[in-house]
């Protein structure tokens, strides 16, 4: 090792003794060369290593001739860069995307508000993850280069053949996790990576691995895998709990923008760096400033969709952006509510509601699954029997049944988390989606009324995505 980097440990960023970030940026001229950037005041001091306390290690910048660095493995800045507003450099990222990608709208409203959100990602104890689905040839590895190539630190972990270094690169970085085919197809790759999905979305959830040390033996060590994440897939998984973590786009179901460039240009790389000399400004700027605005929770949307959206609410201090994003928002879950109403679930709620709309207090299970044959035709007998619809009532909407003479039923002590599902999958009594701009609307003027209008003072919302029943 350099006489000059004894004695210290290599970081890519941290927080200085005053607890403000410490950033790693990467000079690439003739000879690439790392260092430290902080804000001191309004100035921005650039410096070679630092420490928290004096009795620890002091901190150096990863040198540029590592070979995660040398590679362009992990992305950093070059300087920290001055950016006009907010809402110029939303809109900066935003056209950025729209050159290189084709997404849908609310896709591409998304996207800016997400990557500012990774640069301060760690002022929040929750996040969310975005996916893009799609076959073979859909632009999802296009995907996760234009959207990753502006975040945090993005971590592009394609090349690795084993988990082990994807748990250390987020752990020694803690970045943005880039990843594509993410289907996981082999088993104990799949555990590994379903681990850091499911425990990387929360702050405080580490993942606890056997390493092993130079006498053979083994030890257990805590990976902190808690970060943003982009990753790919062909489908979706079969986890509801980690499926509800991410935010989707499906791609390759439209006819590609023929403004769209076929081939990234030389030009790319450069583009992406003008942008993250910008973000990283943004961090050393407002860092001490971020904290999350529970006040933006929107009681009209699900506590899921809430907690996946709060976070990049709370980190737009511009109101009328809060709103755009709000409204794309309670879109989005119109639109979520009405696939839901589509599957399986909302079929058997939906003949539930016409029984008992029918008269029908306690519906028997024989009598729903004759309901359900006759209104989705005999495919729905090959599909699930009665015994399977009483064990899916069972598990997706948690209601207990009660077994009599005729059979078993749903008894009326149910009522009240059936009324909580019909309301969630958009089932009303002529048994059609719910228009939940309309809904909303009547809510805030006969339920919420001035509370609304205290708490929120204007729309400003967030999302969700998946719950239980009044347990919430």
């Amino acid at each position: 090792m350099k006489k000059e980097y004894e004695g210290k440990k290599f970081v890519s960023g941290g927080l200085d003794i005053n607890n403000l970030p410490v950033e790693m940026i990467l000079y690439q001229d003739k000879i690439s060369s790392t260092s430290f950037v902080r804000l001191d005041g309004d100035k921005v001091e650039t410096f070679q290593d630092f420490f928290v306390d004096p009795r620890e290690s002091t901190f150096a910048p990863y040198p540029a001739s590592n070979s995660i660095i040398k590679n362009n493995l992990v992305l950093f800045p070059s300087i920290a860069s001055e950016y006009e507003s907010e809402e110029k450099l939303l809109e900066e990222i935003r056209v950025f995307v729209h050159h290189y990608l084709d997404l849908s709208p609310f896709f591409e409203r998304i996207v800016p508000y997400y990557v500012l959100f990774t640069w301060v990602y760690d002022k929040f104890n929750e996040l969310p993850y975005l996916r893009a689905i799609g076959d073979y040839g859909s632009g999802k590895s296009r995907f996760l280069k234009v959207i990753g190539s502006l975040c945090y630190k993005p971590i592009f972990a394609n090349g690795a053949t084993t988990v082990s270094p994807i748990f250390r690169l987020i752990d020694e970085f803690k970045g943005t996790l880039i990843l594509d085919e993410a289907d996981f197809n082999v088993s104990d790759y799949s555990s590994e990576m379903i681990k850091i999905l499911n425990s990387g979305h929360s702050k405080g959830m580490p993942v606890i691995r056997s390493e092993g040390k130079e006498d053979k033996n083994y030890e257990p060590r805590a990976f902190n895998v808690y970060c943003p994440k982009i990753i790919a897939t062909r489908g979706f998984y079969r986890d509801k709990a980690l499926e509800s973590r991410f935010i989707v786009e499906e791609m390759g179901y439209r006819k590609l923008r023929s403004d769209i460039p076929i081939n990234i240009p030389s030009s790319f790389d450069s583009e992406a760096l003008v942008i993250r000399n910008k973000l990283l400004m943004f961090r050393l700027k407002n860092y001490d400033k971020i904290v999350i605005k529970n006040e933006l929770v929107d009681p009209t949307l699900e506590p899921r969709l809430n907690q996946i959206i709060v976070p990049l609410m709370s980190i737009i201090s511009d109101p009328k952006l809060r709103e755009d994003l709000g409204k794309s928002v309670r879109e989005y879950h119109q639109q979520m509510v009405r696939d839901r109403g589509m599957e399986m679930d909302g079929q058997i709620l939906e003949v539930i509601k016409e029984l008992i709309d029918s008269g029908v207090e306690e519906p028997l299970i024989g009598q729903i699954r004759e309901n359900l044959s006759e209104k989705y035709g005999e495919d729905y007998e090959k599909k699930i029997t009665a015994k399977g619809v009483g064990s899916k009532i069972r598990q997706s909407f948690k209601l207990k049944t009660e077994k009599t003479r005729d059979g078993y039923k749903i008894p009326q002590s149910e009522t009240e988390k059936l009324d909580f599902y019909f309301e969630r999958f958009g089932i009303v009594n002529d048994v059609n989606v719910v228009n939940i701009q309309d809904r909303d609307e009547e809510r805030e003027k006969d339920v919420l009324g001035r509370e609304i209008d205290d708490v929120f003072g204007t729309a400003e919302s967030s999302q969700s995505t998946q719950s239980s029943p009044p347990t919430l």
